[in-house]
């Protein structure tokens, strides 16, 4: 492959706009200037982040809290939060399936209002996914397999129409908008038999839409030649075969999400790349040098406990039947794309012992084994870059931040899903401080 590489002219210019930017900032100037690289492989363009960042490291501040231990109100006690979005006003808008029941809450933590009903009448859910979102017209999409349909409800908690959709399809992947307004829902489609590979059976597709429902196309995911590593489970009865699929603990394994800007944003976590994929087949492709994190031989053992324990809930007589756990973890362990396009990339962290106490309970035993609980666990902490492949800085999340739903990032604003010391799931609004910059009052 013809490979051109301008890194010094490009490393050069970088390196002036970070000064620019250290001294736009004044008093924070004494950050170190981001520093990259600029590489042109074929229709490849690569920005490679050797040192610096605009922010260096900084630290989520919470500085609103939805939710209580106890209370006389219905809407300030959360139950499982399934789905979550904010509209451009930073009002908050929350499906929780436990009740179930979409609430509404204003920018300053107020609850407004809850829309709908459990049920299959107009502007009810029988059985939502959870999938949220806010459309660019300012109506609130809710994805509903139960009723095989989408609700659409004004701002005000009225309905606006329904769209058809499939039912009995459930996935934690939310509706994507991009800045045109077209609504991009996930699909998983059966391979053929000539089309499978021995740990794929189905494909996974985005259908777009317009803003009224009407179809426009399906978009396949960016192929990857990469291989799950995983271990299999089999158990043959006279009423057929169960099978368990599992990955092998700590193996890289293939990442995606897609951007308001209109494109696939995706890694696969045995290298620091994160590719954004650019009408025409060209790619924007995001590089930072980082050393791998190491996987303890006491946190191996954990994890090769607990796969073993559910695999032999299947089959008892199973033994280890795939490749070995490798001596380092993922460089990539998430990827979540902000409403203004930022990419968070979720790095690999040592693994922390989880204190005896604060240990889950063990689940009840199947067939004699009962599946021991998590030992370890990683502090949480993501890389963020603007869509041109600047990098901003390292942010550290608070212990307890969840994933699921999938946070809400605009501008220095997260909004995300915590799950508390004592069991509690609240909605929390933070502030993206960093390092030697006081956080100032809670809003």
């Amino acid at each position: 492959m013809m490979r051109a590489t301008l890194p010094l002219r490009a490393t050069l210019l970088l390196l002036l706009a970070g000064l620019a930017a250290a001294c736009a900032r004044g008093a924070d100037a004494r950050r170190d200037a981001w520093i990259a690289e600029y590489d042109t492989i074929g229709d490849t363009v690569v920005v490679r982040t050797v040192s610096g960042g605009e922010w260096g490291r900084a630290e989520l501040v919470a500085e609103l809290t939805i939710g209580r231990l106890e209370s006389d109100r219905d809407a300030d006690i959360l139950g499982e939060i399934a789905g979550l979005t904010v509209d451009a006003e930073g009002n908050i808008y929350a499906y929780d399936s436990q009740i179930p029941a979409l609430r509404k809450y204003a920018a300053d933590g107020a609850f407004i209002a809850t829309f709908g009903r459990k049920g299959g009448g107009p502007g009810e859910y029988a059985d939502s996914d959870g999938g949220l979102v806010v459309l660019r017209d300012g109506r609130i999409l809710l994805r509903d397999p139960g009723n095989a349909r989408f609700t659409l409800y004004r701002p005000d908690g009225s309905l606006d129409s329904e769209w058809p959709g499939r039912g009995g399809f459930f996935t934690s992947t939310p509706p994507y908008v991009d800045t045109a307004g077209h609504v991009y829902n996930l699909v998983y489609e059966q391979l053929s038999g000539s089309e499978r590979r021995s740990t794929d059976f189905w494909r996974t597709r985005l259908v777009r839409t317009r803003a009224d429902g009407a179809l426009l196309d399906t978009l396949d995911l960016p192929e990857y030649d990469v291989e799950r590593q995983v271990l299999a489970a089999e158990r043959r009865s006279r009423d057929g075969v169960s099978r368990s699929v599992t990955n092998v603990p700590f193996t890289a394994v293939f990442h995606w999400t897609f951007s308001p800007l209109g494109r696939f944003v995706t890694g696969v976590g045995d290298r620091y790349a994160v590719d954004q994929h650019l009408p025409g087949g060209r790619v924007l492709r995001i590089e930072r040098r980082v050393e791998a994190v190491p996987v303890s031989a006491d946190e191996k053992a954990a994890a090769e406990e607990r796969v073993i324990a559910q695999m032999r809930r299947l089959d008892p007589a199973w033994r280890w039947n795939g490749p070995p756990m490798p001596d380092h973890k993922p460089f990539i362990a998430a990827l979540i794309v902000g409403q203004d396009g930022r990419i968070w990339v979720r790095r690999s962290a040592p693994g922390e012992k989880i204190p005896d106490a604060e240990l889950d309970e063990p689940r009840p035993a199947t067939n004699g084994i009962t599946i021991p609980p998590v030992r370890y666990r990683e502090p949480m902490s993501f890389d963020v870059f603007e869509p041109d492949g600047r990098y901003l800085g390292a942010v550290s999340a608070p212990r307890g931040f969840m994933l699921n739903p999938i946070p809400v990032l605009r501008g220095d604003r997260v909004w995300a899903v915590v799950h508390d010391d004592l069991g509690v799931n609240r909605i929390q609004r933070f502030r993206i401080v960093p390092e030697g910059v006081g956080a100032g009052p809670a809003g």
